[in-house]
This record gives structure tokens, C-alpha cells and sequence, in this order.
């Protein structure tokens, strides 16, 4: 395990383009990370144990949304109470990504770094995927000016993802690092072919990066939401931290730290290019019964007998 990391795990989406799926599995209207799509448990709970591999539980910090508590409370029956982010409610992933640094930064966490992960991806190799975040790690403790994307190695091309075209190798970083050149988000199916042959990669939204580092990005690319959450830091740990974060969230417009802030600064960004795992973010009821077939190809798979030779 990496020392001095920490680990958020983002889990406070509404998974509202998989909702006629996950009513259908459930019967009741709960967001995609809190069922069970692919293995036999739930995406959230698949997360916790991929993460565990390179940063240990207690180190470990969730991001939910107040609405979803039934959902997540089985969930999350082990988890300290301290290592709960409960926000009002989803304003996207700016306001929650930068609540979870400040948190960090109120342990005095500022200096140690952190790995971002959504809780809605699938992974066909949790132990390999593992490896290569700590290989982000070890680059961001050469290069801690840096914040460092995860990129995955495309395997056709899908216009539905966002994509990231790596630059020249990121001097004194080491770890495979490549520069971030420039981003685009949701291409066309054409479009995806081109970028798809001239290299790019996906953006997988697993980002690794010191505290500092990430709070002084979301400072200069989203001034007014760090400003609104500044106001209120001083509260978050105490006993006033959910009324302090009711009255912010009521005001708060939703932000996306994709297109808010990594597309704004690629010139403070890395990117690692992921090889060898399969990787998916089950956006569409397509991509989950594909990534089902697949799930049970490789299953089978192990099952299959070694033929010895003679």
C-alpha cells in the first residue's frame, strides 16, 4: 500500500440514464452504484475492495448524497462516521470532489496525496488497474504540481466518453507520465475513429494528486465555487457542518470537474496511459449487458480446464 495517500470514492450521482434498468433490477428508484450490475455485488462495494488494494480503509474517504442514505447505509454499515461526505444533495462533481479535498485539508492532509474514484465503473483486473494507480502515485510524488489522470487504451471507438490526447513524457515524473494536450468530450462516432488512431485515450475520471495541488486547480479554474466552500471550511468536522453545507447547497449551481476544470488547465494535468484492463463506466443500459457478456466470457474462461501437453 501507498503511504501517506488517501483514497475518495465518489458515490453521490442519481444514475438517472440507467434508471429504467436498475427500477427493473430493484424495484425501487436507487442510483446505479448502489446495485449489483455485473458481479454479485454492488458497484460501490466492488469499488471499496479495488480501492482497498492500494489505499487501506481507514484512509479512506465516500462522497454520498443525503437522498440516497437508504441505499447506502447497508452499504456502508462498516464505515467510521468520520470517513462519510454527505452532501445535500448532487451538484456534480466539482462541488463534491472539492468538499472532499477541504475535508482532507482540514485533517491536515494538505501535503499527502489522493485518488479520486467514481463508484459506477467496471474492471475486468481490480489488482492490475491497482498497480497503475500506484504507479500515478509514484509520479505525483516526482512531480507533485501535477494532477494525474488516468487514461484507458481504447478498444473501439466510443463517442460517448470523454478522451484525452497524451503529449510528450512528463520530464522528471518517470512511471510512464505523459503531458495533457487537450481534451474532447463526447465525439462523434467519426470523430472517435480518428482519435481512437491517432492515440488518445479515455478519460476514466480516476485522478491522483496532492490535496494542495487539487484544491489550488479548483481555486483557479472555478474561483466563485471555491469561494462559496471557503466560507464555510471552518465548519466542515464540527458538530455545524450539515447545517453550514444545507445552506450552501441551496444556492450552489452544478458544476462539472471535467469540463469546468481539467479542460480549462491541461498544462497542470498528466495523464498515465491504462494498458491490459478492461475498463467500462456502465453510462447506458448497452454498455452494461455488453460489459455482462464479457464479464461471463472471461468467467468461463477460468473455468476452462488446462490442456497439458504430452
Amino acid at each position: 500500500m501507498t503511504r501517506n495517500a488517501w483514497a475518495v470514492i465518489l458515490a453521490g450521482g442519481d444514475g438517472v440514464r440507467l434508471r429504467s434498468m436498475t427500477r427493473g433490477l430493484t424495484g425501487d428508484d436507487r442510483p446505479k452504484q448502489f446495485c449489483a450490475l455485473v458481479g454479485e455485488d454492488a458497484l460501490l462495494t466492488e469499488t471499496r475492495r479495488r480501492t482497498a488494494l492500494a489505499v487501506p480503509a481507514h484512509r479512506t474517504l465516500v462522497v454520498v448524497n443525503r437522498a440516497h442514505e437508504r441505499f447506502y447505509t447497508p452499504l456502508l454499515a462498516d464505515l467510521r462516521a468520520p470517513a462519510l461526505a454527505a452532501q445535500p444533495e448532487n451538484r456534480g462533481t466539482a462541488p463534491a470532489i472539492l468538499y472532499a479535498l477541504l475535508r482532507l485539508a482540514g485533517r491536515r492532509a494538505g501535503a499527502d496525496t489522493v485518488a479520486f474514484f467514481p463508484s459506477d465503473h467496471y474492471l475486468s483486473d481490480d489488482v492490475g488497474f491497482m498497480g497503475q494507480v500506484e504507479q500515478a502515485f509514484e509520479g505525483c510524488a516526482r512531480r507533485p504540481d501535477l494532477v494525474t489522470l488516468l487514461g484507458i487504451t481504447p478498444d473501439r471507438p466510443e463517442p460517448g466518453y470523454g478522451w484525452i490526447e497524451p503529449g510528450e513524457p512528463v520530464a522528471g515524473a518517470g512511471s510512464g507520465l505523459r503531458e495533457v494536450r487537450r481534451f474532447s468530450e463526447k465525439p462523434t462516432a467519426a470523430e472517435a475513429e480518428r482519435l481512437r488512431a491517432q492515440g488518445w485515450l479515455w478519460n476514466s475520471f480516476v485522478m491522483v494528486g496532492r490535496v494542495s495541488t487539487m484544491l489550488a486547480l479548483v481555486r483557479l479554474t472555478a474561483p466563485d465555487l471555491y469561494r462559496s466552500f471557503a466560507q464555510i471550511s471552518p465548519a466542515l468536522g464540527t458538530v455545524g457542518e450539515s447545517l453550514v453545507l444545507e445552506r450552501l447547497y441551496c444556492g450552489l449551481p452544478s458544476v462539472d470537474f471535467s469540463r469546468q476544470v481539467l479542460t480549462a488547465r491541461p498544462d497542470r494535468l498528466a495523464v498515465l496511459p491504462v494498458r491490459g484492463v478492461h475498463w467500462n463506466d456502465l453510462g447506458d443500459p448497452e454498455r452494461v449487458l455488453a460489459t455482462r457478456r464479457r464479464a461471463q466470457a472471461l468467467r468461463t474462461e477460468e473455468l476452462l480446464p488446462v490442456p497439458i501437453s504430452a
